[in-house]
């Protein structure tokens, strides 16, 4: 479970929904299944920030500008702020409703085809702003990013996919929109985390520690090595492999529901 969701936190294809089906196939126990596959994500923020520690550690200067500093702080608080609010009032719903193998598999149908017509409409042109990466982004942009956030609420149609996409709808180049995805994941999976284990640590007792600490490692180390290939990657080729797996696993798991 850690392996999955390393792997596939920052790419688009849906750690949520992939963590919801190999759960669903290795029989994970009920009791401790979601406080677990939350807190796991702990390993894959930390990737982020061991990744880019430079630009962490800039977000503790005074003043600055682009993504440091207070403004820094003030860009990804206004991308966190739409998600956690819907997310806090449709959890109950999204969660009863939503985190099924079968809703999973029409997440990730949608997002994939979002994804190709993205490729082949092209996304639009901003006007040229004045610094280039995410130095360059507007309090706009980042409350907007925010909004699309909010899609990754949908286990399948994945955080990063949604940011990403979203981002470059608002004219921001690929490797831009794909940096600011993986900063934006550290206060919004934090929160999340944070909230799980609240919530299920009734749930949980000192026998599971072994198991959390190894899905924990294993998200760390995968969630690095899959931010060090999406960065290479995306600099040379479209989403179109992203899209044709996430269509081949949903039509993979309609099938197999047959």
């Amino acid at each position: 479970m850690g392996v999955v969701e390393g792997l596939t936190e920052f790419i688009p294809v849906s750690s949520t929904g992939h963590l919801i089906l190999a759960g669903d196939w290795l029989g994970a126990p009920a009791e401790v299944r979601g406080t677990f596959e939350v807190f796991i994500q702990f390993g894959a923020i930390l990737a982020v920030i061991l990744a880019y520690p430079g630009r962490f550690s800039g977000l503790v200067r005074r003043g600055g500008e682009g993504l440091s500093g207070a403004r820094g702080w003030g860009m990804l608080a206004l991308t966190t702020l739409p998600a956690a609010v819907v997310g806090l009032l449709l959890h109950p719903i999204v969660e009863r409703y939503l985190f099924t193998p079968g809703m999973v598999a029409v997440g990730l149908a949608i997002g994939a085809v979002w994804m190709l017509l993205a490729e082949r409409m092209g996304y639009r042109k901003s006007a040229p702003r004045t610094q280039p990466g995410v130095d360059g982004m507007t309090l706009r942009d980042a409350l907007l990013i925010g909004c699309f956030q909010c899609l990754a609420l949908w286990p399948g149609m994945s955080r990063s996919a949604s940011t990403i996409l979203g981002g470059m709808t608002l004219g921001l180049d690929r490797k831009t929109a794909t940096e600011y995805s993986f900063f934006a994941a550290v206060p919004l999976i934090g929160l999340a985390s944070v909230y799980a284990l609240i919530k299920g640590a009734g749930s949980l007792s000192p026998q599971w520690i072994p198991f959390f600490a190894v899905g924990f490692l294993m998200s760390f180390v995968f969630g690095w090595i899959s931010i060090r290939f999406l960065i290479h990657y995306l600099a040379r080729h479209r989403f179109d492999a992203f899209a044709w797996y996430r269509l081949i696993l949903a039509a993979t798991i309609f099938l197999t529901a047959m």
